[in-house]
């Protein structure tokens, strides 16, 4: 059997819990999810808990938001007027928008707040600040 080092591609199946136990990402019933151990596409803590897997094999990993999503930032929750905002929209309570900072960088950011006067967005991503478990599968190392 193939164990899983730095610069495979692997396929790996996965569930993703909070501590609540709630669900928030799982690849059951889909295509396992493929990545390349070293690349970048897929936050830390879950590229090493499969690093040294072999095919078959199981793990269940707890990361802290520094090996996951980061800590949250309030530097990335602001407010805009409705008067800035352009006239056909009418944001509402969790949905997201792309937008592009003052450096031109495009970002996702959700809906926090609403009120007449403002629209408070958080750039944050929703699971920043979160400690996640995952439940993980290699199905594959390519």
């Amino acid at each position: 059997m193939a164990q899983a080092k730095q610069g495979d591609t692997v396929k790996v199946h996965y569930t993703g819990k909070l501590d609540d136990d709630s669900v928030f990402d799982s690849s059951e019933g889909r295509t396992p999810l493929e990545f390349t151990i070293g690349q970048g596409q897929v936050i830390p803590g879950f590229e090493k808990a499969v690093v040294g897997l072999d095919t078959g094999d199981s793990t269940t990993v707890r990361l802290e938001p520094n090996d996951a999503y980061g800590d949250r930032q309030d530097n990335l929750v602001f407010v805009i007027q409705r008067e800035e905002l352009p006239d056909d929209l009418n944001p509402q309570m969790d949905q997201q928008f792309q937008m592009r900072n003052e450096a031109g960088q495009e970002m996702v950011v959700t809906v926090a707040a609403v009120s007449e006067k403002d629209v408070t967005f958080d750039a944050n991503h929703p699971l920043a600040g979160k400690a996640l478990t995952f439940d993980i599968q290699l199905v594959e190392v390519g």
